[in-house]
């Protein structure tokens, strides 16, 4: 099997390409529920792939100038221990309790998935600063977020592989004067070395599967390109709104909850209503437009 993981990669990597970061949050249930993939070993691989994957944007950002580095630095210095410490609950729940330990981690993952659609939802429809210049100095308080942001954001991403992008980039949404672009160059620059933390220390426990891993790469890498590209012209509200739905579906799928099929099928046709509704509302509204008259020569 080598072709569905690179197909699952550029996949992800166009998703990621299009929305700018959350579109990885995929990964782990993909491979839970389309692999087969122990909870664990998803988590772990999809951890080292992501800080190999989007290394790239982060290098490409910090070059663009759209990273604030000091922010950055703050987020991880609480991030990075955490994750390890998510990454030690994780194996010693493992060791002691086997089988049960994983379904109680796919729970958390699950739950991980319902937040960060969650997070999502609400990033949609939330606007940054329009001025980059703001922050220029961190003050105590600034600092003091930054880092309790990344105390409990890096022990769930260590846990669960969920939230990298997410979770950090709502809350500095939310939290600082930041323009949008330095809100995603902080984000995934963040994002990159907190998964080289949580990626090796999965590798040192022997939970990445180094194979599936490579081959996710051969379609990522390219994937998060050809998003880019064809990003540019498409909304961002609709493209984060359906992202976080599939989210929400995942998670509610990984986490077992009752009758979760009957939930994701009821919701697909939900959607599907709902787009077809409002596409036939766009096409009313235009028919009835006034024709705008040019004026005389």
């Amino acid at each position: 099997m080598t072709w569905q993981f690179s197909l699952t990669g550029l996949l992800i990597g166009v998703l990621v390409g299009l929305t700018g970061m959350g579109g990885g949050s995929l990964m782990t249930p993909i491979l839970i529920l389309f692999f087969g993939f122990k909870p664990t070993y998803a988590v772990g691989t999809d951890l080292l792939h992501g800080a190999i994957f989007k290394s790239f944007g982060a290098v490409r950002h910090r070059r663009l100038g759209t990273v604030h580095a000091r922010l950055a630095l703050w987020m991880f210095a609480g991030s990075g221990p955490m994750s390890l410490v998510g990454i030690g609950v994780a194996a010693i729940l493992a060791h002691y309790y086997g089988d049960s330990a994983q379904s109680a981690e796919a729970k958390a993952i699950g739950i991980a998935l319902l937040l960060g659609g969650a997070g999502l939802f609400a990033k949609a429809f939330l606007r940054p600063r329009p001025d980059g210049r703001e922050l220029a100095v961190l003050s105590r308080r600034d600092k003091a977020i930054a880092f309790w942001l990344g105390f409990g954001g890096g022990f769930i991403v260590g846990l669960t592989s969920v939230g990298s992008g997410t979770f950090f980039g709502l809350v500095m949404l939310l939290v600082y004067p930041l323009a949008a672009r330095r809100i995603v160059g902080t984000d995934i620059f963040h994002a990159a070395a907190l998964l080289w933390v949580a990626g090796f220390g999965y590798l040192a426990l022997g939970k990445v599967d180094l194979h599936a891993m490579a081959w996710l790469l051969v379609g990522s890498i390219p994937g998060v390109l050809i998003g880019s590209q064809i990003g540019v012209g498409l909304p961002d509200r609709p493209l984060r709104l359906a992202l976080a739905s599939t989210l929400v579906l995942s998670g509610v799928k990984v986490a077992g909850v009752p009758e979760s099929s009957w939930i994701i099928v009821g919701a697909l046709l939900a959607g599907t209503l709902a787009l077809g509704g409002w596409k036939l509302v766009q096409r009313q509204a235009r028919r009835t437009a006034p024709v705008p008259i040019s004026p005389a020569d």
